[in-house]
């Protein structure tokens, strides 16, 4: 599932939240429960993750994450939600405590321009998201953007496509530093023609920017199809890490779907004393309410790694 699926399955819920959506699924065997105690890291669902246990009204799909214990919320797509929705999206997460992770920078990378090739154009789009970024943010009382700088341009070497996404990001840094936002990078895997492909090669962008606004998202699906030794590689970038997305591989769904040993990997995450969000940038492996109770069983299981 590529990262415009999310948006797109996260938009879906705009009109629901407009016209007040619908309430449960009669019957649903999670709902109506009583809140069940809070996961040892902060797991953040996104929007339609849940809609069949908790209905197409993304509130109450906020208040169901809530009472299965995710502290959390992550919303690629909030930058294309109507204002009045941020709002309420931001006033409900307040009202229950709960953290709001990343969304995306609006037409800040993934192939729609590329802040490698030095171009002015490119730049200008990018520093204009920012800028729109920043009110949404407010909106939300985010913290943490995802920024992608786009594509390779391969007609320049190496280290000059570097220092012209070093140069960007700075610009970027420059408008949301002064409002505590903070653009984490993210490497991917879904195509070669994609800048940004590791996370040692992201850590010495984020050294090159110097900035607290510019900082090193480590996906863990994406970073364990492109270099693996996932404890050992978080370990060496540490210290640029702001924020941590999963999905197991193959596939890129829950926890114990496929071949990461996630129990381990959250041992170690909160054993290094990461207060952050946890991003469930994933699908669900099965389909229905079914596929639904089967993510927050998984959760439960690979976040039982405390002794007792």
């Amino acid at each position: 599932m590529r990262r415009s699926e999310f948006i797109k399955s996260g938009l879906l819920g705009a009109a629901a939240l407009a016209s007040g959506g619908a309430a449960f699924a009669a019957g649903s065997p999670a709902a109506g429960n009583k809140a069940e105690k809070a996961f040892n890291l902060k797991y953040a669902p996104h929007f339609g993750m849940f809609k069949n246990l908790a209905g197409d009204d993304v509130i109450k799909q906020l208040r169901f994450m809530k009472e299965q214990g995710f502290m959390a919320l992550e919303d690629n797509g909030m930058m294309g939600r109507p204002v009045a929705d941020q709002e309420k999206i931001g006033k409900e997460l307040g009202r229950l405590g709960m953290t709001m992770g990343v969304f995306v920078v609006d037409k800040g990378g993934n192939s729609q321009n590329t802040l490698a090739a030095g171009k002015k154009e490119h730049l200008d789009i990018f520093l204009d998201g920012c800028k729109r970024a920043v009110d949404v943010a407010k909106r939300v009382n985010a913290k943490w953007v995802t920024v992608v700088p786009g594509d390779f341009e391969r007609n320049l070497p190496i280290g000059v496509q570097t220092g012209n996404v070093i140069e960007a990001l700075r610009r970027g840094a420059e408008i949301l530093e002064p409002h505590g936002i903070v653009m984490v990078l993210e490497p991917l895997s879904d195509s070669p023609n994609l800048f940004l492909q590791n996370s040692d090669q992201t850590y010495m962008i984020c050294k090159g920017v110097n900035s607290p606004s510019c900082k090193l998202l480590y996906d863990i699906y994406h970073m364990q199809k492109t270099e693996g030794h996932l404890i050992r590689n978080m370990d060496l970038t540490w210290d640029e890490i702001a924020y941590i997305q999963i999905g197991d591989n193959p596939g890129r769904n829950e926890p114990t779907t496929g071949e990461i040993n996630y129990k381990n990997v959250f041992k170690h995450i909160y054993e290094k004393g990461y207060k952050g969000v946890m991003g469930m940038e994933h699908g669900n492996a099965e389909k229905g309410k079914e596929g639904e109770l089967a993510v927050i069983k998984a959760y439960r299981e690979v976040d039982n790694f405390l002794p007792a």
